[in-house]
C-alpha cells in the first residue's frame, strides 16, 4: 500500500479551508446586500394608479378610502406593491382637464375617476392608459362607453343605470302624500347631472310633482342657490350623485336641517352627515368594485372588454334623529322597508 504524502495532503487541506473561509466571507458580506435587495422587492411599488376627482381631497376620501379597501383586500398594499397618485380638483371641474393630462404623463397603469367630469377629463387627456370610473349616471347616452356588455375604447367602470331618481320621488311621496313640489341640486356642467336631473322630471310628471332645479358648479353658486331655495320654500329638497356636489355634503345637509326641509340623497354618507333619507345603490361599494378592475386590468384584460356594471342592491336608510328635528313622523309602513334606521 502506498502511503499519502502527508506534506502534498496538508497543502490541500489548508487551501480547502482557505477556500471554505474565503467563501463564507463572501456570502457574509454579500449577505446585508441580499437581504436589502430581497426587502426592495418587496416594498418597491409594483403597480401605480392615478386618482381623479372634481372633490376637495378631504370631502373625497371616503371614496378613495373605499378604493384602497377594494385593493387592499386584492393584495395591493401602499409603500409595498402599490403607489397612488392622487389629484384633487378642490371643489372646481375647471382644473381636471389639467390634472387629467398630468396624470396622463406620469405614465400610471391606470387612471380610476370619481364622477362624469373625471372620466370624460381623463379619457381627453389619454387614449392609451385605462380609465376605471365610478359614481357615473347614464355611461352610454353620455357617450363615456359603446355599450354597457362591450365598452369599447379605454373606458369602462360602475355606474348608475336604472331608474333611481324616480325611485327617490316616491320615496319622498310616500315620507310626505302631500309633497308638490321638490328643489334638486345639480351640476350643469356635468352632462351625468343633467341627464339625471331630465330623468328625475319625467318621473316627477308622473308623480304629480314640480321639480324645481338649482345649479351648483362650485363655490360661487352654493349661497345663491341657498337663498333661492329658502326663499322658495319647496316641500322637500334632493341633490343628483355628483361628486362635486357631494363635496359641499356637509353645508348643504346643514342647511336642510336649519330650514327644516324634508330631504332625500344619493349616498348613505348624507345620512350619517345628518340628512334625512338615502335609497339607492352604495356608493361606497362602487369604489371598492373599482378595485376588482383595476386587478383585472392589471393581469391582462382590456377596458373594451370589461363589461360596466351597475348596483344590484338597494337600500333605503332613515335618520330618525334628522326626522324628530324637524317634526316629521315617518309613516310605520316606510320605516318596516328601512334596511337601517339611525337613532
Amino acid at each position: 500500500m502506498v502511503e499519502p504524502d502527508r506534506q502534498a495532503l496538508d497543502v490541500h487541506t489548508g487551501r480547502r479551508a482557505v477556500l471554505a473561509g474565503a467563501a463564507i466571507a463572501i456570502a457574509a458580506a454579500m449577505a446585508p446586500r441580499t437581504a436589502r435587495a430581497q426587502t426592495f422587492a418587496q416594498t418597491a411599488p409594483a403597480h401605480r394608479i392615478g386618482w381623479l376627482s372634481p372633490a376637495a381631497a378631504e370631502a373625497g376620501a371616503t371614496n378613495l378610502d373605499a378604493l384602497r379597501e377594494g385593493l387592499g383586500e386584492l393584495g395591493y398594499r401602499e409603500g409595498r406593491n402599490l403607489v397612488i397618485e392622487t389629484r384633487w380638483a378642490e371643489g372646481g371641474s375647471e382644473q381636471l382637464s389639467s390634472l387629467a393630462r398630468e396624470l396622463a404623463k406620469l405614465k400610471v397603469d391606470v387612471i380610476c375617476t370619481a364622477g362624469t367630469q373625471a372620466t370624460r377629463a381623463a379619457r381627453d387627456a389619454t387614449s392609451t392608459i385605462p380609465v376605471v370610473f365610478a359614481n357615473v349616471a347614464f355611461p352610454v347616452q353620455q357617450q363615456l362607453v359603446a355599450s354597457v356588455a362591450h365598452p369599447g375604447g379605454n373606458v369602462t367602470g360602475v355606474a348608475f343605470l336604472g331608474p333611481e331618481y324616480g325611485k327617490r320621488l316616491e320615496v319622498l311621496k310616500q315620507v310626505a302624500p302631500r309633497l308638490g313640489r321638490v328643489g334638486i341640486i345639480y351640476n350643469p356642467e356635468n352632462q351625468g347631472s343633467v341627464i339625471a336631473l331630465d330623468e328625475t322630471k319625467r318621473w316627477a310628471q308622473s308623480l304629480g310633482v314640480a321639480l324645481e332645479p338649482y345649479r351648483l358648479r362650485g363655490p360661487h353658486d352654493i349661497e345663491e342657490s341657498f337663498n333661492a331655495i329658502a326663499k322658495s320654500r319647496p316641500d322637500a329638497v334632493m341633490t343628483t350623485a355628483d361628486p362635486l356636489i357631494a363635496s359641499y355634503r356637509g353645508r348643504i345637509v346643514a342647511f336642510v336641517a336649519k330650514h327644516r326641509f324634508i330631504s332625500i340623497f344619493p349616498g348613505k354618507e348624507w345620512v350619517d352627515a345628518g340628512g334625512l333619507l338615502f335609497y339607492g345603490g352604495s356608493i361606497r361599494e362602487m369604489y371598492r368594485r373599482v378595485a376588482v378592475y383595476v386587478d383585472r386590468i392589471r393581469k391582462g384584460a382590456r377596458p373594451s372588454e370589461l363589461p360596466v356594471e351597475h348596483p344590484v342592491k338597494f337600500d333605503m336608510v332613515i335618520n330618525a334623529r334628522a326626522a324628530r328635528a324637524i317634526g316629521l313622523t315617518v309613516p310605520s309602513s316606510v320605516l318596516m322597508r328601512a334596511d337601517q334606521v339611525l337613532e
